[in-house]
């Protein structure tokens, strides 16, 4: 148990917690430096019970989770908060003020109480302070993780430590006292290995058992004596210190770094002459970074990794993706028939969804790839490989991420950049976001490269696909890096910003952690193909068979299709742009696909699918096939290899997605913006399709 004197009075007394907690759950936060296990700690906790979404009024994510903790006299219902990685609680960017604020109670416009009927125009419930604040330290790099939990026991929640990774401190022969911590913070401290699960059912109890107690922990840290005198008693008085240190270092600018000193002089004393030894836990890691963060060897390794895995996306899929096509055919001949509503299920729903299903073996071992490197550590050390490159480009490695992010998807890569302080380099992220290779590329590229480039084996272990894929992604940094130039050369000139980044230990991937990973963004697409997808195959459908067309007696039947397609609504949408697109080899069809991926790029493939099998009712080969057999009216094949390059160039820079232009003009406050990046990146991607059509053609390709 701890003493007495660790703790005062909590702001809201226990009774008034006892009571909220009757009409919500606990809610817990979980509070820590980026790379310490706080993410999986936290997915060990709440397993697929999770939510994510965005703190009241701004765009930072915070993921909410549900745990059950068994206990003699019943359950007790936890929530938990994932709150951003944060170095410290005085804001160097957004997330970080997020922290600070949340764990204070500063946050407003919260959900409104259960219960309590909100009327239009009402205004929102104060977002309420957690319950309960668990701060995960990592136990092989002590003295740093221990500045945070300083702060964060000024803000007046009651805390318990997480002391995370003790088996890799243990591995190299570091022993830390738990209980020497306690004595020095004031709180309790748990020891505990996410990645295993070990000593988190304490933790939990421990935190409930805080959040219960409600009490604030006592300030650790101390300042030189004459300081201790006038501000001490100021300073302990208050529930909350961290508001009153705030409005002290407002009035003595000097103040915060003697605070910061006084902090890493406790945090040193806390950590004990054991944790002096944590550098022998980043020893092997240091060993490899000799060579992955080599000048030479480690730009050449991080594509060589790439490209492997890019590699796998098609050789390992392609079994599954061939199931699921043949069974989407069989279903769509099942239902296929001579009625309007049987030829909307078939063309429309089953043609246009299935055709995007189609690639979700791809995607989820494009994810998976990403996942492990990701929790190996190694991406990290990509965001060190590029540093230099995006210092040439005007930008920070703070840009890495967000643009890193928009490898998933542009949107939140957008969102990402609101933690870049630098208005300027800001903006320019959320510009040059749109044209890193997002996973609604994916589909495209894999159905192109898969019809028509040849699967040929390049120094007999690459294959020909894999390179192209990379390519395209290369061709997308690429792309940004060429607009990242121009901005340089002719907006104004940034400001230098100092950043730190960190590079954890090499570890183990968890499997528990990499499929819950795999689930979540699995599950998004899938969302995304039975809504936003399935809305736009059905609305395409309709345009494609909409005005009827009565052919001729005696028309041939695929005739008889091919005439309906022309003149129906998308047939004349097509042929409207068809001038525009003829120099890039494209025909009327392929305007039709461009056209209805304005709602999302995917949208390309299930619009495809019900173009042809609206226009050819004799094809049930499935979609490469039918894209195979178009021809010209002369009888040359359509999708010829440079047709197909120039394609596929085209969709590595055009800004052919609506949502994302949405959220880059609310972000930027600017609709002028949005219409910048659709312009410039549209003109870009026509000439670079046209540079690409004739290059080839001159080629003889």
């Amino acid at each position: 148990m701890m003493p007495a004197a660790a703790s005062v009075p909590a702001a809201q007394p226990a009774a008034a917690a006892a009571a909220q907690g009757a009409r919500r759950p606990l809610r817990i936060a979980l509070v820590g430096n980026p790379n310490v296990g706080k993410t999986t700690l936290f997915n060990r906790l709440t397993g697929l019970h999770q939510r994510v979404g965005n703190f009241p009024g701004v765009t930072v994510e915070r993921k909410l989770g549900r745990a059950r903790l068994r206990q003699a006299g019943g359950e007790a219902a936890v929530e938990l908060v994932d709150l951003p990685g944060a170095y410290s609680l005085v804001p160097d960017a957004l997330d970080e003020e997020i922290v600070a604020r949340y764990l204070c109670g500063e946050l407003a416009g919260a959900e409104p109480v259960a219960g309590r009927a909100q009327g239009r125009g009402a205004a929102a419930e104060p977002e309420p302070p957690p319950d309960a604040a668990i701060v995960v330290v990592d136990a092989t790099n002590l003295r740093r993780n221990l500045f945070l939990l300083s702060e964060a026991l000024d803000c007046g929640v009651p805390v318990v430590v997480a002391l995370n990774m003790v088996d890799e401190a243990r591995a190299a022969g570091i022993e830390i006292d738990a209980r020497a911590i306690e004595r020095a913070a004031g709180v309790r401290c748990v020891e505990t290995v996410a990645r295993s699960g070990a000593g988190l059912e304490q933790l939990l109890e421990e935190a409930v058992a805080a959040a219960r107690q409600g009490s604030s922990p006592r300030r650790c840290w101390r300042l030189s004596a004459p300081e201790e005198r006038q501000l001490g008693p100021v300073l302990d008085r208050a529930p909350r210190r961290w508001p009153v240190l705030v409005a002290l270092r407002a009035a003595d600018p000097q103040l915060r770094q003697r605070e910061i000193e006084a902090r890493y002089r406790w945090a040193a004393m806390a950590a004990g002459p054991e944790a002096q030894r944590a550098a022998r836990a980043r020893r092997r890691s240091d060993r490899l970074d000799r060579v992955l963060l080599h000048p030479v060897l480690g730009p050449a390794i991080f594509v060589l990794v790439m490209g492997l895995l890019f590699q796998a996306v098609f050789a390992w899929a392609a079994p599954l993706m061939d199931l699921l096509e043949a069974g989407f055919a069989a279903l769509a001949e099942l239902v296929r028939g001579e009625g309007l509503w049987s030829q909307f299920l078939a063309d429309g729903v089953i043609a246009g969804v299935g055709a995007v299903v189609v690639f979700l073996p791809q995607i989820v071992i494009l994810f998976l790839g990403l996942g492990l490197l990701e929790d190996t550590g190694y991406l990290t050390r990509a965001a060190f490989i590029v540093d230099r490159p995006l210092k040439a480009l005007g930008l920070s490695g703070r840009a890495f991420l967000p643009l890193m992010s928009s490898f998933a998807c542009a949107i939140p890569g957008i969102l990402a950049a609101r933690t870049i302080p630098d208005r300027r380099e800001r903006m320019v992220t959320i510009f040059l976001a749109p044209l890193m290779t997002c996973s609604a590329r994916l589909p495209i590229y894999a159905l192109l490269i898969a019809a028509f480039v040849p699967a040929k084996a390049v120094l007999g272990v690459l294959s020909l696909q894999g390179l192209v894929l990379l390519g395209l992604y290369l061709a997308g940094m690429g792309g940004a890096a060429l607009f990242a130039l121009l901005i340089e050369r002719f907006g104004r000139p940034p400001e230098r910003l100092s950043g730190m980044l960190e590079l954890p230990p090499y570890r183990m991937p968890t499997l528990r952690t990499v499929l819950l990973r795999l689930k979540v963004r699995a599950g998004a697409f899938l969302r995304r193909a039975g809504t936003l997808i399935f809305c736009a195959a059905v609305a395409l459908w309709a345009l494609a068979s909409f005005p009827r067309l009565e052919p001729p007696p005696g028309t041939p039947p695929a005739q008889a299709a091919q005439l309906q397609l022309a003149q129906s609504a998308a047939g004349r949408l097509g042929r409207a742009i068809e001038p525009v697109l003829a120099p890039l080899g494209f025909d009327w069809k392929v305007g039709i696909g461009i056209i209805g991926s304005f709602a999302a790029r995917e949208v390309f493939v299930s619009t495809m699918a019900v173009v042809y099998a609206v226009g050819d009712a004799q094809d049930a080969g499935g979609l490469r096939a039918a894209m195979q057999a178009q021809r010209w009216p002369d009888g040359s094949p359509v999708y010829t290899l440079p047709m197909v390059l120039a394609l596929l160039v085209f969709y590595a820079f055009a800004l052919q997605c609506v949502s994302t232009l949405a959220v880059v003009a609310r972000e930027t406050g600017s609709r002028l913006l949005p219409l910048v990046q659709f312009i410039a990146f549209g003109a870009f991607a026509w000439l670079a399709a046209f540079a690409t059509y004739h290059g080839a053609r001159a080629l003889g390709l």
